[in-house]
């Protein structure tokens, strides 16, 4: 049963969050984790990028999904 009072795409934010949270610092920084319009992002920078709701967050957000990481 799904919590009503997040939606399912705040869940799986919040799930990355976590994710992230639980790597080492230097893997945050340092590990690409995604390429999108031909510039790589760590694993800060996609959070940031998500968690700021631009554009290109929600780009990153589609892949994350799509390489099944959240």
């Amino acid at each position: 049963m799904q919590n009503k009072g997040k939606s399912s795409k705040e869940e799986e934010i919040s799930k990355f969050k976590k994710i992230v949270a639980n790597l080492p610092e230097k893997i945050r920084n340092e590990d690409i984790i995604l390429v999108v319009n031909k510039s790589s992002y760590t694993w800060n920078a996609v959070l940031l990028e998500i968690t700021s709701k631009t554009p290109l967050g929600e780009k990153m957000f589609k892949k994350l999904k799509e390489l099944k990481i959240i």
